[in-house]
């Protein structure tokens, strides 16, 4: 039944409406696995002889004793990322096979992704190297063994817990609190969580515990998945009692008021929204990594204008993207009414302006590395405003991905945005600023880098109508293309 499975799962990749871009994604991330494969590797090999050299304690103990923040970001990130067996139980509705087998089969399909094995490529040279260093055998296999336990039971849990927001985001704010708390020594967390990961070694018995407990999440997730394994049932669509909000002093807008209160109400109201909104508050703690010693090469003033980019722009990457994408549900029923396409891309551009303005704002605090620091980033917000605000809405007209509400899944991009066209459309994004400033940087200064960027982004904002004008037609040009893409599901 197992081999069965498979056949259907390897005639529908085949046979997908999107097969050559599937293929040339599956070799890209083929790429990007045997990437990780060899970091994990190197980092399993070298840990050991780099907190040697450190010389701040025992290589095991220091290891156990940053397990719980590893274990917690595996979490977040899987709650991200990881595709759930929801989306393999749904075509396999309609077919005359066993409740039992099919959800056997889904749960198979999350054991073995790559969430789960590429950690093999950490611990297990990892405990290599503690054998021939003089560990105690059992008490290094046992270690191993439950590390696979705890991989194993993140999984079922991130299965099981997967779109319940109640749960999820007070556990992550619990685990940022508790980092928070370490870093500034109030408490440290990992004083008592080390013990419990060092008992697998200097109890061996205690391994018993995590299968016990992978065991009886499995069995769990199992009953879940069997009970609720209905058209009509807990695989349907989760409805809310709606809500009436007062948006009227958008009407003064006219048609480019009612897309801003259709986007408000959009983002407050869907799941997948409201984890691009999360997603972009993040980047705004992406330019710690430039200029505040963490990372040396990004020290360089080049780097600092990059991340400028990146932490006034989060919303713009991570929403303003997948315009039109985020309209793909009734996109039909749009584009039968009278409406003026530059109404709705000027809606969407003042959308990610005010979210560009409140994240430049909100990241004031960089003052605190440096008037320069800041001054990326403001320098950064009109180059997004001017001309990134554009590149986003003129490559959404080709990136003709619908895009589920109720799911985060897929929250980082998806295999039909992944063309030639967007790619080139990226490159200026990131690519052109940083050349621009570094033309000033280097044959003049750092300020005239500076005002050959924000110069750049006031060019682009002075030009926005004729730009728009050349934006709206080529959604018109590719309107019917990206109806027929929207009636995809594959």
């Amino acid at each position: 039944m197992f081999k069965h499975f498979f056949n259907l799962q390897w005639k529908s990749f085949f046979r997908s409406a999107s097969f050559k871009t599937n293929l040339a994604i599956k070799i890209v991330m083929g790429f990007g696995v045997l990437y990780f494969m060899t970091a994990f590797l190197m980092l399993g090999v070298g840990v050991y002889f780099i907190i040697e050299d450190a010389k701040i304690g025992d290589p095991l103990d220091v290891v156990n004793k940053y397990l719980v923040y590893l274990f917690a970001a595996d979490l977040f990130i899987r709650y991200m990322m990881q595709k759930m067996p929801v989306t393999n139980i749904k075509p396999l509705l309609y077919l005359p096979f066993k409740k039992g087998q099919v959800v056997n089969y889904s749960l198979g399909k999350t054991a073995v992704s790559f969430f789960n094995w590429s950690y093999t490529f950490f611990f297990l040279p990892f405990s290599i190297v503690l054998l021939t260093k003089g560990y105690d055998p059992l008490g290094v296999i046992t270690w191993l063994l439950g590390m696979f336990a705890l991989i194993y039971c993140n999984n079922f849990i991130n299965v099981m817990a997967n779109n319940k927001d109640s749960f999820f985001y007070p556990i992550v704010a619990i685990f940022f609190g508790l980092a928070v708390c370490h870093y500034y020594g109030v408490f440290d967390i990992t004083e008592y969580t080390a013990s419990l990961y060092g008992s697998l070694y200097s109890m061996p018995w205690t391994v018993i515990i995590p299968w016990v407990v992978l065991v009886a999440l499995y069995f769990s997730a199992y009953a879940y998945f069997k009970k609720n394994m209905y058209l009509d049932a807990g695989l349907q669509t989760k409805q809310s009692v709606a809500k009436s909000e007062d948006l009227s002093f958008l009407d003064r807008f006219g048609h480019m008021g009612t897309f801003l209160k259709n986007d408000i109400k959009l983002i407050k109201r869907n799941k997948r929204s409201k984890t691009a909104v999360m997603m972009s508050f993040l980047f705004l703690f992406y330019g710690l990594l430039f200029g505040s010693g963490a990372i040396e090469i990004y020290d360089g003033p080049i780097w600092q204008i990059f991340g400028g980019i990146f932490v006034s722009g989060g919303f713009l990457f991570t929403f303003g993207q997948f315009v039109p994408s985020w309209d793909s549900a009734y996109y039909q029923l749009m584009m039968s009414q009278n409406i003026k396409y530059k109404d709705y891309i000027t809606s969407k551009w003042y959308l990610i302006v005010i979210a560009t303005v409140i994240s430049t704002i909100l990241a004031s605090f960089y003052l605190f590395f440096g008037i320069n620091a800041y001054l990326a980033i403001v320098v950064g917000a009109i180059y997004n405003i001017g001309v990134n605000s554009h590149l986003v809405l003129w490559g959404g007209a080709y990136i003709k991905m619908p895009i589920d509400l109720t799911s985060n899944k897929k929250a980082f991009g998806d295999k039909q945005a992944f063309n030639m066209k967007t790619m080139l459309l990226s490159l200026p994004k990131l690519g052109l600023p940083v050349i621009v400033f570094a033309l000033g940087y280097y044959f003049v200064g750092p300020i005239t880098g500076y005002i050959l960027v924000a110069a750049a982004g006031i060019l682009g904002f002075a030009f926005r109508n004729i730009v728009f004008e050349k934006i709206e037609k080529i959604y018109k040009k590719e309107k019917y293309k990206t109806i027929n893409a929207y009636k995809q599901k594959a």
